[in-house]
């Protein structure tokens, strides 16, 4: 079995995608050149020429939208963490600054040079694992373990070995994992109308409204601006906090404990790059071809800087590239990168105020954020479970990856979406096997035939 007759592949479904655009959409879709082990996009000039027209309300809401769900429910994950492990106040802050500026200047690179909707920013999955760690080891000794895990990323990069990978799994096992891992977040919005019922209705009536008769404006938009209104006008904001206290960065050296580096190193390079391929699926869910390898070397780049800084990881963001990447940021492609630098300006910000910040964004009701997360991925669930499922290869393998991927599944350490690929994979292994030498969305008449 080899590639070149495989299956529909990540790489085959980003070349498909162009058929038909026109010069200016090519360069939206995806790299000019996928052959370089650094892939070679437009650049900075072209999307810097167009971004006056890329930047609308779509997009700039969309930005604004993804980086309020990371700013807070996943900022509270490092808090609530760092203060259990008994980490000082600078300590966190400087935790919370790393991940959170790095993040969001990933976002102005990749944005501006490959002039696609991927966001820099850190694994939630990877940060549950830290913080559970914590309980064994000392920050100095996780610090050594994040390093070690930032070099095998970027080792995977530099190698080219993550494009063979990516490019091997099937389109279908792929595009089930994005659904099963993300439908939580919609799933999450009846939850949170039950929660808050007069905001998360106030929400949802925005976004209908923007949808049926204002449709130049995405839905989600819409969803903000009147949530936001109803929690001012019920008196929603959580007013709790103790204050904005200024708190000065402090940094940690780092010290190399065998256990922490093996127990802890090589299972947080797993989690980064399985949130990078979801990352890169989504985008090929939205017909963009990612720079695999590219993704994959800033992200280890990334990671090495921020853990000299206390953080545990930089890397792509699945859930808010799946709010930049969608038609709720734009109806053309190749306007949809302007998000993400909305979405990195605020992240920066975040992150050099991170001490004052935390506070400020947590004022915001949890079930607002939910919904907001919730509304901006469906446009992504349907694109991806149409890729699972309206073809007839891969199907049963497609099912139990999308089965994993919505048991949010967590063992030895790593998350849902390496494990809905590896289950995927192994059940058409097993029991499709003759579905990996079909053409990519081969018909019922074409399987009979094969």
């Amino acid at each position: 079995m080899t590639s070149t007759n495989s299956s529909p592949s990540a790489r085959d479904a980003g070349a498909a995608v162009d058929d038909g655009h026109t010069d200016d959409e090519h360069i939206a879709d995806g790299v000019l050149e996928s052959d370089r082990l650094i892939e070679r996009g437009p650049g900075p000039r072209e999307s810097i020429r167009s971004l006056r027209r890329s930047l609308n309300i779509s997009s700039v809401g969309a930005g604004i939208v993804s980086a309020v769900f990371g700013c807070t429910g996943p900022a509270l994950i490092i808090v609530d963490g760092a203060d259990s492990a008994g980490l000082t106040p600078g300590q966190t802050v400087a935790w919370i600054s790393a991940v959170y500026v790095v993040g969001g200047l990933i976002s102005f690179i990749m944005g501006l040079y490959y002039k696609q909707p991927i966001v820099g920013a850190w694994s939630i999955p990877a940060a549950a694992l830290v913080v559970s760690s914590l309980e064994s080891y000392s920050l100095a000794e996780m610090i050594g373990a994040y390093l070690v895990a930032s070099v095998l990323v970027l080792v995977l990069g530099l190698t080219g070995w993550v494009r063979v990978l990516v490019a091997w799994i099937p389109m279908p096992i792929l595009m089930a994992m994005i659904g099963g891992v993300l439908i939580r977040y919609a799933v999450n919005v009846v939850d949170a109308t039950a929660a808050a019922p007069i905001v998360v209705a106030a929400a949802l009536l925005g976004y209908v409204l923007l949808s049926r008769f204002v449709r130049q404006v995405p839905g989600v938009v819409g969803a903000l601006v009147f949530g936001v209104a109803a929690v001012l006008i019920t008196g929603g904001m959580d007013s709790s906090g103790n204050g904005f206290t200024w708190v000065t960065p402090e940094l940690t050296a780092p010290e190399w404990n065998l256990f922490a580096m093996l127990g802890v190193g090589i299972p947080l390079a797993l989690v980064i790059q399985a949130e990078n391929i979801q990352s890169m699926g989504v985008l090929i869910a939205e017909g963009y071809r990612p720079p695999v390898n590219s993704i994959t070397v800033i992200s280890g780049a990334a990671s090495l800087a921020v853990a000299w800084m206390g953080g545990h990881n930089a890397s792509i963001a699945g859930p808010m590239t799946a709010i930049c990447g969608s038609p709720e940021a734009g109806r053309l492609r190749r306007d949809r990168y302007a998000s993400v630098l909305v979405n990195g300006t605020i992240f920066v910000t975040f992150g050099l105020f991170a001490s004052v910040a935390v506070t400020l964004v947590t004022t915001l009701p949890a079930a607002l954020i939910t919904a907001l997360a919730g509304l901006a991925m469906l446009g992504v669930l349907l694109t991806a479970f149409r890729g699972a499922f309206a073809t007839s290869t891969f199907r049963l393998g497609a099912l139990v990856a999308m089965i994993i991927g919505l048991a949010n599944v967590t063992i030895l350490g790593i998350s849902a979406p390496f494990w809905a690929l590896l289950g995927g994979l192994l059940v058409s292994l097993l029991l499709e096997f003759d579905d990996f030498r079909r053409p990519q969305g081969a018909t019922d008449q074409e399987k009979e035939a094969a």
